[in-house]
């Protein structure tokens, strides 16, 4: 380990986009999958990593759903929150956002209040066995259409179901053939009920998605927004309006979003003055960590300790976390670089 990759694994960190099913590492699939023997998803934890292995961005969705399929009972629901959130604080990441797609579970037959009660009693046990905080994001699976829509507006609204540690709503799965606008009227549903809106877009389609996320889904950080590198005009408008673009490079690179990290879009962004923070997406799935991506940012940007810490801080800065949650993580930041810089 370089003193660098030393550093990041020491990092106090946050997480901004980074999916639940998707961070079920190999041994927690290998679990599920024992539980559940009708599955095709291999139990042994050496092959799933051929299974992960994708030739395109609708293979990686064929793949995700088949895991999807292992969230069976709200004793799944739990364990995989509980278990992403262990492998979550052996990174430091102190405070992630995760997306949840509620919709998958319910329409699998897991009633709606246990598989709150199921996410919201992790959650708890998750702060207080490893201090890792977690917020969710609940997000429409584009490909499951309005019906999906409406449901996810509905239990990201209700007074009885909306679970206590929801900050966001957002929008995911493939975006060819699912345009943005038709999602208008959930996301105003779920801004007008106090939640931020955080959709993907740009990810396998052009700028002009991009565009529709900010214009017609109010959004106020961009998932991926890889192709705004096309679009001048939109850098522009991101960097003035200080829209975020959470950034995921290892996945963009096994999504085939971009065909070699060189090509990544990365340093084009930072050089047109686009905040960016940087993300695992779906980790496991594309044999990466947050550390990982953390030390390839620091290669595509050419960036040192002090650099890392402040793409850390972009993330604490733009984070949902409360004024006094990001004033002590970034604090933490500071005297963690400063204790590793000393003489």
């Amino acid at each position: 380990m370089t003193d660098l990759h030393a550093f990041i694994a020491g990092l106090p960190k946050a997480e901004l986009h980074v999916h639940h099913v998707g961070s079920a590492s190999p041994r927690i699939v290998s679990e599920l999958a024992a539980r559940h023997p009708d599955s095709k998803v291999p139990t042994d934890p050496e092959a799933l990593v051929d299974y992960f292995t994708f030739t395109d961005f609708a293979h990686f969705i064929d793949v995700y759903l088949s895991v999807v399929d292992l969230i069976r009972t709200p004793e799944d629901v739990r364990l995989l929150t509980y278990e992403v959130a262990r492998d979550m604080a052996r990174q430091q990441i102190r405070y992630a956002e995760l997306t949840i797609t509620p919709f998958s579970s319910t329409r699998r037959g897991i009633d709606e209040r246990a598989f709150m009660d199921a996410i919201e009693d992790a959650r708890k046990a998750a702060e207080a066995d490893f201090g890792t905080v977690l917020r969710w994001c609940f997000d429409i699976p584009g490909e499951a259409g309005l019906e999906s829509a409406e449901e996810t507006a509905r239990l990201a609204t209700s007074d009885k179901l909306r679970p206590e540690g929801l900050v966001s709503f957002g929008l995911g799965g493939p975006e060819i053939g699912v345009p943005r606008p038709q999602f208008k009227p959930y996301f105003d549903r779920a801004i007008a009920a106090g939640l931020h809106s955080v959709p993907h877009a740009g990810e396998t389609t052009g700028p002009e998605t991009v565009w529709d996320a900010l214009t017609d889904l109010r959004a106020e950080r961009i998932g991926h927004g890889t192709s705004s590198a096309r679009d001048p005009k939109l850098l522009a408008h991101l960097a003035e309006h200080r829209v975020p673009l959470e950034v995921c490079p290892t996945s963009n690179i096994a999504t085939r979003a971009v065909r070699t990290l060189d090509e990544h879009p990365l340093r084009a962004f930072v050089d047109a003055g686009v905040v960016v923070t940087i993300n695992s997406d779906d980790p496991p799935m594309f044999g990466t960590d947050l550390n990982n991506e953390y030390a390839v940012a620091a290669r595509l940007l050419d960036l040192d300790e002090r650099g890392l810490a402040a793409l850390a801080k972009n993330a604490v800065e733009v984070s949902f976390l409360d004024a006094p949650g990001k004033a002590a993580l970034a604090a933490e930041i500071d005297a963690y670089t400063a204790g590793w810089l000393a003489p």
